[in-house]
């Protein structure tokens, strides 16, 4: 068996898909597997791996479903994988070539069982990684939820999990006429109970496209309210500093209000929530017009 699984949810994106895929042959280390997740797309996608798996030296596994969201593609990319780590490239970004080989030295030298997984850098095109900085060099092991506070580091980072570890954790929720449910909330989840390594390395680089979910965030919350509201409550309740609790609250409560649910039910932080009120009515009301 492989050791690690690179998944891919993937919708309507046959065009861009062939950088991933081109990433992957060129893996100084083969030892993965890559899991396309396509979640009902319309275009040539199916055909199109259909070739790759035909002539690939590395394993293709592809499973479609009907549409519902990067979420529920996540659900069912964790239930099909089977190898000891997996890691989430996503359909518009693709991997450096020597991303597999450093990832797995990194794990089968440092791994503990306190230990979820690797932290690892993003970059764009242009060699700039994403992140604000690197992983502080004198430290190994962190927590994902504490980079902000700890080492000032914000911006997107990319997660590689150990299989069994996520699968602990509840699988994303729907909702009806839905399609987005956060993601980082189970982090933040696992966090509570494990570590992560830092490896201060690149091993993705992204694009962040035009129809994705990053460049339509305010859309995305008007859309899909419960969702969103659903990750802030539990976020709400695993964050590190009064002013992230404080910012967590505002959008609960924007996301509530749009959502028609009420603010009160399976809250820990009522208090905190009902100062945020105000503040969540004008987010609701931006939402709103920016979404007329």
């Amino acid at each position: 068996m492989k050791k690690i699984t690179v998944f891919t949810p993937t919708y309507n994106r046959a065009y861009c898909l062939h950088n991933l895929y081109e990433s992957l042959i060129k893996q100084t280390s083969k030892d993965f597997e890559w899991l396309i997740i396509d979640d009902g797309s319309t275009d040539n996608t199916k055909e199109l791996i259909q070739s790759w798996i035909d002539q690939s030296d590395f394993k293709i596994i592809y499973h479609y479903k009907e549409n519902g969201g990067m979420h529920t593609a996540h659900n069912i990319a964790l239930k099909l994988i089977k190898t000891e780590l997996n890691v989430c490239i996503d359909s518009d970004d693709f991997m450096t070539k020597n991303a597999i080989e450093i990832i797995l030295n990194k794990w089968y030298k440092n791994k503990t069982n306190k230990c979820a997984g690797i932290l690892a850098l993003n970059s764009y095109k242009n060699g700039k990684i994403v992140s604000s900085k690197k992983f502080p060099k004198n430290i190994e092991v962190g927590k994902y939820s504490k980079l902000k506070v700890d080492y000032n580091l914000v911006g997107d980072v990319k997660f590689i999990y150990s299989t069994d570890i996520i699968n602990k954790y509840k699988s994303y929720p729907t909702f009806k006429e839905e399609n987005f449910v956060p993601l980082g909330y189970k982090y933040r989840l696992i966090d509570r109970d494990y570590n992560m390594l830092f490896l201060n390395k690149i091993v993705c680089i992204v694009e962040y496209m035009d129809d994705g979910s990053t460049k339509n965030m305010f859309k995305q919350y008007y859309n899909n309210p419960k969702g969103f509201a659903y990750s802030r409550l539990i976020t709400m309740n695993n964050m590190h500093s009064v002013k992230d609790n404080f910012i967590q609250a505002i959008h609960f409560n924007a996301e509530s209000i749009l959502s028609k649910n009420s603010i009160l039910k399976n809250n820990n932080n009522i208090f905190l929530t009902l100062i945020a009120f105000p503040f969540g009515v004008l987010l609701y009301l931006y939402i709103i017009y920016i979404n007329k």
